[in-house]
């Protein structure tokens, strides 16, 4: 497919270039105004489960005492 491409590409090796370059500018910008903006729902970026909003990190928490009645 590709060297079907460049070869009905005209002008040469310069518009051979400038083609592709355009071509491909085309490619991401039709995936990115178009394509993902319609997957975006299905996709689950937005499924984030985060306990904390302050940024610390709380210290690990260590077993409670056992008291010698309980052993």
């Amino acid at each position: 497919m590709y060297g079907w491409i460049w070869r009905k590409l005209p002008f040469g090796l310069p518009g051979k270039l400038t083609g592709s370059v355009l071509l491909v500018i085309v490619a991401v910008a039709i995936l990115w105004f178009w394509v993902f903006p319609a997957v975006e729902p299905l996709l689950p970026f937005d499924d984030v489960q985060v306990s904390q909003t302050d940024g610390v990190v709380p210290a690990p928490s260590s077993p409670p005492p056992v008291s010698p009645s309980h052993r």
